[in-house]
């Protein structure tokens, strides 16, 4: 009986010693307890772009809208979110030390998460191109961008289509609706065609030879300066020597 005592009181003892996890420094588990939901760096990610509306908000994430009035009300309180006094939100310098965190989960999905996970690329030709088109700038591969100075402009028709500005200089990329003041580059396709070649479901070389997208200006592309959505990085050595010769063209 003593035994069993002793055996009990030994095993209560060793579960009372197990910390709390919110007791233990982990900068992982710590981090996920402040912007663990999905939703917190999807809403910052978009106000990363500039301000938006909370329609604009719903109309990028498909957040239902209950769930965004929620998550944007916690937002402001942890002080990552503002509200604008011209309406819309806007996200704070807190808000934007959370911009490594985003651009770092944007480019693990590109290079390796969507072979690890067998996505189906072809899930998201469908996809408005303004969806692919800002997620550019955490993409760019700076050790290609740096010192390049060069503008690419994007015009595309049919569904989800619009005119695009495509900037990189001193190592940083922004993505702009609108015309270019002064292209290298333009690129002239359908919506979803170019949807599907940027995401490398078509074939670039094919789609450009066919006439299904036009290439005009000088040599450069713009997939010698972004990693490549869902190729793999094995692919992309061979991809930049077809951009050097005009012949590849994945976004």
């Amino acid at each position: 009986m003593a035994s069993g005592t002793s055996a009990s009181s030994s095993l209560e003892s060793a579960q009372r010693a197990i910390p709390r996890p919110a007791a233990i420094y982990d900068p992982v588990a710590r981090a996920l307890d402040a912007i663990g939901d999905r939703w917190v760096l999807v809403i910052v990610r978009h106000l990363l772009l500039g301000p938006k509306g909370f329609q604009e908000l719903r109309h990028r994430t498909g957040i239902a809208p209950r769930v965004l009035s929620t998550r944007l009300r916690e937002l402001i309180a942890q002080g990552f979110v503002a509200q604008r006094e011209q309406g819309g939100y806007v996200v704070t310098e807190r808000g934007r030390t959370l911009e490594p965190i985003v651009a770092g989960i944007a480019r693990w999905y590109t290079r390796s998460g969507m072979g690890a996970l067998n996505v189906d690329a072809s899930r998201f030709t469908e996809t408005s191109p303004q969806s692919i088109l800002e997620s550019l700038p955490f993409l760019l591969r700076e050790e290609r961008a740096a010192g390049a100075d060069v503008t690419f402009e994007i015009r595309l028709t049919g569904r989800g289509g619009g005119v695009w500005t495509v900037r990189i200089a001193d190592g940083t990329c922004t993505v702009v609706n609108d015309f270019a003041d002064r292209a290298d580059v333009r690129y002239t396709a359908d919506a979803k065609t170019w949807c599907a070649m940027a995401l490398g479901v078509a074939d670039a070389r094919d789609l450009v030879r066919r006439g299904r997208v036009t290439k005009d200006g000088g040599p450069a592309a713009m997939d010698e300066y972004f990693h490549q959505i869902s190729r793999g990085v094995q692919d992309e050595s061979d991809s930049s020597d077809r951009d050097r010769d005009g012949e590849g063209e994945a976004q």
